[in-house]
């Protein structure tokens, strides 16, 4: 959604943040990091508009260095160099150029707390500027024009205020992503239950305001949250959407339950994927120089298992059928390397069965164990 609307998105866990006061990154670094997001696709977005101008600026910058500088009695040899140029025929000829150096250039100041980093801009732009650090290198031309194209575009982009289209861009279409919501819940015993886990409940408390719409005060400026759209998710295996903030609820007010793989699901996973589970152990089987074939019926009996596992131990989705997978290729490919180059083995339903035997007689007697 964010890509087709060309909006900043951001992708965080919950459990990566812990409440005010302690040792730990605060949740006002979500729309931080978002800032950060919009900056570079401003920034994306400025660069292919000044491509084609940075080009032209980059080819005359190299026919400088071959023909010299322009003039009326050399427009003819650099008409010709122009051609072998775009020709490629010039591509293996060496030129001197200045080299950005980033080492020099990279500022000793903690780039993760913002304050300082604006302290530094600050401080820069009062000193004038800072002239950046280069070093002259000998590059063919095919290396030297993408290093020459970047420092130009480096150079039309400063005249640009990528902050002015950035910051509308978060506050109007920014995207968050909270994974693992449920990580930050604790089951509520008792009315007055309050946990003392510094990366819980109290998360939950610094996300209301920042939900509900708030400014944080970032390097490139002033956000505010009021339109940014919150999407969190979570597996709530362990505790229910009530056990979070009652406050923390009503601001994610939309809620939508996904519905468990079914038997039919997990085939499809098993099946369609280009790099799906089976291919992979084909091919690592294939290594050996054994040929590994599944049966349709093995493979249907796979994800009968593994939907079984499911709903009778805990849903773990598609990863039980890692678990399943492993289960029957355990035997195969450990025996794989003693094998004769070419032998076939076949993973027939049988087959399955068998490895899967121990699984279902432990989770038959787990039944009767209270």
């Amino acid at each position: 959604m964010a890509m087709i609307n060309d909006a900043p998105f951001l992708k965080v866990e919950a459990t990566k943040f812990t409440e005010v006061g302690y040792h730990g990154r605060d949740v006002d670094q979500i729309i931080r990091d978002l800032m950060d997001v919009a900056m570079q696709l401003a920034k994306k977005k400025h660069t292919e508009i000044f491509k084609e101008q940075a080009e032209t600026m980059a080819e005359e910058r190299i026919l400088d260095i071959l023909a010299g500088p322009s003039s009326e009695n050399a427009t003819r040899g650099r008409e010709s160099f122009r051609d072998m140029l775009r020709q490629g025929l010039l591509d293996d000829q060496e030129i001197e150029i200045d080299v950005p150096n980033p080492k020099q250039n990279q500022n000793e100041v903690d780039q993760s707390n913002p304050q300082i980093v604006a302290m530094g801009d600050l401080m820069q732009r009062l000193a004038g500027g800072k002239k950046q650090s280069t070093e002259r290198k000998k590059l063919p031309i095919s290396d030297a024009r993408g290093i020459i194209l970047e420092v130009e575009l480096e150079r039309l982009l400063a005249n640009v205020d990528l902050k002015k289209s950035a910051v509308p861009g978060v506050e109007e279409s920014g995207v968050v992503f909270i994974d693992e919501i449920a990580k930050i819940c604790s089951p509520r015993e008792g009315m007055g239950g309050r946990s003392a886990d510094a990366s819980a409940e109290g998360v939950q408390r610094d996300l209301l305001p920042l939900i509900e719409g708030t400014t944080i005060s970032t390097k490139h400026g002033n956000v505010n949250t009021d339109y940014i759209l919150f999407i969190a998710s979570g597996a709530f295996h362990a505790v229910k959407v009530s056990d979070l903030l009652p406050e923390l609820q009503g601001r994610l007010p939309i809620r939508v339950e996904l519905a468990g793989l079914t038997e039919d699901d997990l085939y499809k996973i098993l099946t369609e994927p280009v790099a799906n589970l089976v291919r992979q152990q084909v091919e690592l089987i294939g290594a050996e120089g054994v040929e590994l074939i599944f049966e349709d019926d093995a493979l249907r009996e796979i994800a009968r298992m593994a939907a079984m596992l499911n709903k009778t131990v805990e849903n773990i989705g598609a990863r039980r059928l890692h678990t399943v997978l492993e289960r029957i290729m355990e035997t195969i490919s450990f025996d794989a390397a003693e094998m004769e180059d070419g032998t076939a083995v076949t993973v027939t339903k049988e087959t399955v069965t068998e490895r899967l035997q121990s699984v279902t007689k432990k989770m038959d007697v787990s039944r009767y164990i209270l």
